[in-house]
């Protein structure tokens, strides 16, 4: 894994809440005085019961959602350091794999020349073993070929921050395994921050150092688990004492949440 500067926060909440006020109804609170801080070069999974405002406290990161109460220091995205990958594709039907990719690219103005913004979108590609898929429309993909498009695409810009809203949860199991696989290698390979939503145990005991469970409405941190597993997350470790020791910590925190 590349150097990250260990200790050195990534994102920081400290008193965070948010509120939604439906016409004529009472306010929803989604989060309640939340206190938090990642790491950089950590990867970070976020499991709660449905509505307990995982989404909105990665949006809030993202900067695509404001808190009413609370502050959030991210410096990736003040840097415009930071990816975000969607549950769903969110593809352009009617551009290439390779135009998708290059989208942000485009968007944000980034200063390299045509042939940069090429061998960027190669490289993206080629980090989720899609580079055979280049020229293809996302009609002709798998599910599973979408999502890793969709990863590239975050990843175009070399983000230093990467946040992900349940990317695999539409996918079935094998794909979803095999995603898994790939994220934590690109993690560990690039040094990236990573804070992933997710409802899966196994997936989250799987990918992560550390799991943050939320309780309901109105959200807050029940649990912060560091697993104890080791960094490197072969496919057999899903068998492993180790793993369904960790997988069972999870399990109780979000009984106690869902309680």
């Amino acid at each position: 894994m590349l150097d990250a500067q260990v200790g050195t926060p990534a994102v920081t909440m400290r008193g965070v809440s948010r509120a939604f006020r439906p016409e004529g109804e009472a306010p929803v609170v989604a989060l309640s005085a939340v206190d938090l801080t990642i790491d950089e070069g950590a990867f970070v999974a976020l499991l709660g019961p449905s509505g307990c405002g995982k989404s909105t406290l990665l949006r809030l990161v993202a900067g695509l959602d404001r808190p009413d109460a609370g502050k959030i220091e991210a410096p990736a995205l003040a840097s415009q350091e930071i990816g975000f990958v969607f549950q769903d594709a969110h593809l352009l039907p009617w551009r290439t794999v390779e135009e998708n990719v290059a989208l942000p690219l485009q968007l944000r103005g980034v200063n390299s020349t045509a042939g940069d913004h090429t061998a960027r979108v190669r490289e993206a590609l080629r980090e989720v073993d899609l580079e055979s898929a280049a020229r293809r429309y996302p009609a002709e993909l798998s599910g599973g070929m979408r999502m890793r498009a969709s990863i590239a695409r975050a990843l175009v810009t070399r983000p230093r921050l990467l946040l992900m809203d349940e990317p695999f949860a539409a996918l079935d199991e094998i794909t979803r395994h095999r995603l898994d696989e790939r994220l934590h290698e690109l993690w560990r390979e690039q040094g990236l921050t990573i804070l992933f939503v997710t409802h899966t145990i196994f997936e989250a005991t799987f990918l992560a150092q550390r799991a943050l469970v939320m309780g309901r409405r109105p959200g807050r941190i029940l649990r912060d688990v560091i697993l104890d597993l080791p960094e490197k997350r072969e496919p057999s470790l899903r068998a492993s004492p180790a793993f369904m020791r960790e997988a069972q910590q999870l399990l109780e925190g979000l009984e106690e949440a869902s309680a």
